[in-house]
């Protein structure tokens, strides 16, 4: 089974790194509603200027070829990954997940032909191991307990706050850039992380409550919620900044909300050792300067940078 289980893990990642180059394709090439299809060989950019992608926006980038293609492969990545988590555990699953952020950055440089420098390597070895080394690290202290629904209700309040402050901070950025696609993709694997945690309650109560309690239909309700929260935002994030930086952002979020959900307000982890929390605490900042290794070192935020500095000379 465990075997069967990294094949499918290996898969999904596969799946979501497809998708998340194909996605980001479609939403930084569509401009408004009459923008030329997606497999056009003069792509319209969106203008550095814009804020946000508004309503009439969207409806035109969900209907693209390639957007479809993208929400298709991450519908089966989802799918895949959680027949995983049922076949093997948590320590098995997440860190072959993981290989979805040097798939990201092979599949982008095969896309446009270059090589990766070394600082987008380096960026994605720290956000690999420091995300295998945290979840290998937490899930001995894991436990099986159900929350309460006072607990979890908490959980959503402080979670849904943080995915507010990011998401507005982003939001609230013009333009295209790496700090604006960071705060975005933060927001998305806030929300995320809540997902995961509340299919995880839901799963549990349901086992021992019942699938329609109101406990179980409540922690549904929360997880759709945060799903289309989520979905709405790292369209956004994509319009901001390079599909490797959104993946690296959601593969470190996911398994650190996950185990401050579980330590803080859930009442996991409550013995865990010392030295195990300055270990956790050092993985996460390692996955930390990956992503942000990542974010400075990408392509995009290079040339960004080439371009303000003529600017700055002539003033």
């Amino acid at each position: 089974m465990t075997l069967i289980a990294v094949g499918l893990t290996l898969l999904g990642a596969v799946c979501f790194a497809a998708a998340s180059v194909l996605q980001h394709h479609a939403v930084t090439t569509t401009e408004h509603p009459d923008a030329p299809d997606g497999d056009s060989p003069e792509p319209v950019v969106a203008p550095a200027g814009a804020r946000h992608l508004n309503g009439r926006h969207l409806l035109a980038i969900i209907r693209r070829r390639r957007w479809l293609q993208g929400a298709g492969l991450a519908g089966a990545g989802s799918l895949v990954h959680a027949v995983a988590l049922l076949l093997a555990p948590l320590r098995v699953v997440q860190p072959v997940g993981v290989l979805a952020v040097p798939l990201a950055v092979l599949m982008s440089a095969w896309k446009t032909r270059t090589t990766p420098s070394r600082g987008v390597l380096v960026g994605t070895a720290l956000t690999v191991a420091g995300v295998v080394v945290f979840v290998v690290a937490s899930v001995g202290s894991a436990t099986t307990d159900t929350p309460s629904a006072t607990a979890t209700l908490t959980a959503g309040v402080v979670i849904g706050g943080i995915v507010a402050l990011l998401g507005f901070a982003g939001m609230a950025r013009s333009g295209r850039g790496p700090l604006r696609c960071l705060a975005l993709a933060g927001a998305v694997a806030a929300a995320y992380g809540l997902l995961s945690a509340l299919v995880r309650v839901a799963a549990q109560a349901a086992a021992s409550e019942g699938i329609l309690s109101p406990f179980v239909l409540g922690c549904v309700a929360g997880a759709l919620v945060a799903f289309l929260v989520g979905a709405w935002l790292v369209q956004h994030a994509f319009h901001a900044g390079a599909p490797e930086i959104v993946i690296a952002c959601l593969t470190v979020g996911d398994p650190l909300v996950a185990v401050v959900l579980g330590a803080v307000l859930l009442g996991e982890g409550s013995a865990t050792p010392l030295g195990a929390w300055v270990l956790l605490g050092t993985a996460g900042l390692t996955a930390a300067a990956g992503v942000l290794t990542l974010a400075h070192h990408h392509p995009d935020a290079v040339a960004a940078r080439a371009e303000r500095e003529p600017a700055v000379a002539r003033t």
